[in-house]
């Protein structure tokens, strides 16, 4: 029998049901400290104030409220500052039925809206300063936009086909918060989009699509 492969494993998920689990997130210096650990592996709250610009002792609270919500976790080697963080790499949820709670939706809305806030900063950031990249990434990036007329189910169809797509190249590869899990040329990439009837919504027609789905708040992507 042949064994199993690791990275064959079922991508981690967790439903976030309390609010205090989504506004752990929405603060752009925590989002900041998790982007550094997916992407360069475990670090102290020293070595993360030195790439942020924060001070050591901030940068450890932060680091202590994450873990508190179970979206970094102790490496272990240290103490106090000098304590190794690594990122816990999962696609965090929240289903339809939480979101009905209002407490729970103004906390959701408020992460995804620092999220969203610090993409857009990065790709502004990127436009900028793209044409000093190499050929390879200036001709893999890209940006798509697009405005038409879809009923409820088609653009439901639209975001389920998303959703794979984001699945499939980004959520199934998560194990490579691992620096050895990583191919040599492999680079941190963002993904972003999104797909909303535009105009005023006591404009939109009776219907909705009926969609059991959750709304995904980070894959990284809240990534």
């Amino acid at each position: 029998m042949d064994t199993p492969d690791p990275n064959d494993a079922p991508t981690p998920r967790r439903e976030l049901r309390d609010p205090r689990e989504l506004r752990a997130l929405a603060h752009p210096l925590r989002l900041h400290l998790l982007e550094e650990l997916a992407a360069h592996g475990e670090a102290t709250a020293t070595e993360l104030a030195a790439r942020v610009g924060e001070s050591p002792a901030n940068c450890s609270w932060h680091l202590r409220q994450l873990a508190r919500y179970g979206f970094v976790e102790d490496a272990g080697g240290g103490t106090g500052r000098a304590r190794p963080w690594r990122w816990v790499p999962e696609v965090q949820e929240v289903s339809d039925l939480d979101a009905e709670v209002q407490e729970v939706r103004l906390a959701r809305d408020a992460t995804v809206r620092v999220m969203f806030q610090r993409d857009m900063d990065a790709f502004w950031a990127w436009e900028a300063a793209q044409d000093e990249a190499p050929e390879a990434w200036r001709r893999a990036s890209f940006s798509a936009r697009g405005i038409n007329w879809l009923t409820a189910d088609e653009l439901a169809a639209l975001k389920q086909d998303v959703e794979a797509v984001v699945e499939r190249h980004l959520l199934a590869r998560l194990d490579r918060v691992d620096p050895e899990r990583r191919p040599p040329d492999a680079h941190l990439v963002r993904i972003m989009a999104w797909g909303f009837p535009t105009g005023r919504s006591s404009d939109l027609p009776d219907g909705p699509a009926d969609d059991d789905a959750t709304d995904a708040v980070e894959g990284e992507e809240t990534g």
